[in-house]
């Protein structure tokens, strides 16, 4: 293990503290940088997430991705987490916190807001991260793109009808642009890349050379966009610190709350961890620049929906670090292999 590896939690913590001093000081350079956009993605961002997809599709193997039929228990879990569970824990947590525990500090009308926020969160199943997530705790590449290819093409037709449901309202247009853009940015392209690269090289032993060299470039790549995040969200932090904390700690008991439910569920099918801990990720995750993109276009973009999701931004490196520290080191609840339950 590099010292990248060893020491990552420490880079993460100095890339944030970096961040916040850098937009508080350069706040036009913050600005610049956060303008640079396509369809409501940041490009510097997409560039610097392709970086570390990359070297993941790598490791995709199409021969053998016909044979993952045989193993659908993970794949069962992955979908009614992401598109029962998660959505309405999400739900009742944000009330219980935001209306309830939190209430003597936060105004009624912004409460309704912030809640909206994180239940747009709730809704939207992480598309690009998790395929870095993934790689760092050792999942199984070929699984976790078909659990991503899943969960995408889910969302196509269930995003919106669920998020009018919880939100209370009778529409809500999901922006395409968005989403298909992101779909094509963190999926389609390096996935394609990766196919090429593979079909290119063929020697089994010169891909993993390539990936071996690949991997300080997708760590540092990590570590540059935790910086770039808190660097473009520097000012609403500093603006809006009681806010952002409060926001933070449902959002981030959801996260673990999620991960645990996904763990134990696979642990009790017997899944392997290559399978299970990508899973229980997947499941914890969010696609946040699709929240962020709803929740401007519903509420505004200075709305406390869309403050919600930018703390959901704020928390997701961090808190997905942390769950991929367990997912390695757990081996009780993350066993290499299981015997399937009966």
């Amino acid at each position: 293990m590099g010292i990248f590896e060893r020491f990552l939690s420490l880079w993460v913590a100095l890339a944030i503290a970096a961040g916040v001093t850098l937009g508080a000081l350069f706040p036009q350079a913050a600005e610049a940088v956060a303008s640079l956009e396509l369809a409501r993605i940041n490009l510097p961002i997409a560039l610097l997430i392709w970086g570390m997809i990359y070297p993941m599709m790598l490791a995709v193997d199409f021969s053998s991705i016909g044979a993952l039929r045989h193993q659908p228990k993970g794949l069962v879990v992955t979908v009614v987490v992401n598109w029962l569970i998660k959505p309405l824990t999400m739900t009742a947590i944000a009330w219980l916190f935001i209306r309830g525990l939190f209430s003597a500090w936060i105004p009624v009308a912004m409460a309704d807001q912030y809640i909206a926020g994180m239940i747009l969160l709730g809704v939207a199943p992480c598309t690009a991260m998790v395929f870095v997530w993934s790689r760092l705790c050792s999942g199984d590449a070929n699984y976790t793109l078909v659990q991503v290819a899943i969960n995408d093409l889910i969302m196509v037709i269930a995003f919106a009808p669920i998020a009018a449901i919880l939100l209370g309202v009778s529409q809500v247009l999901v922006p395409w642009d968005t989403l298909l853009t992101a779909v094509g940015l963190f999926v389609v392209v390096p996935l394609v890349a990766g196919w090429l690269t593979r079909v290119l090289l063929r020697s089994p032993v010169r891909i993993a050379r390539i990936e071996a060299r690949l991997k300080p470039l997708a760590i540092v790549s990590l570590i540059v966009t935790v910086l770039v995040l808190f660097m473009v969200q520097a000012q609403a932090i500093l603006a809006n610190p009681l806010a952002i904390a409060l926001i933070a700690i449902p959002l981030i008991l959801q996260t673990y709350l999620i991960f645990w439910i996904t763990a134990q569920w696979m642990r009790h099918w017997g899944q392997p961890r290559a399978i299970a801990a990508p899973g229980a990720i997947i499941g914890a995750s969010n696609f946040f620049e699709l929240a962020v993109a709803v929740a401007i276009s519903l509420f505004g973009l200075n709305s406390g929906a869309a403050l919600a999701t930018v703390v959901g931004v704020l928390v997701e490196v961090p808190v997905m670090l942390s769950l991929v520290a367990v997912a390695n080191r757990d081996q009780r609840l993350f066993p290499d292999q299981l015997a399937p339950s009966r």
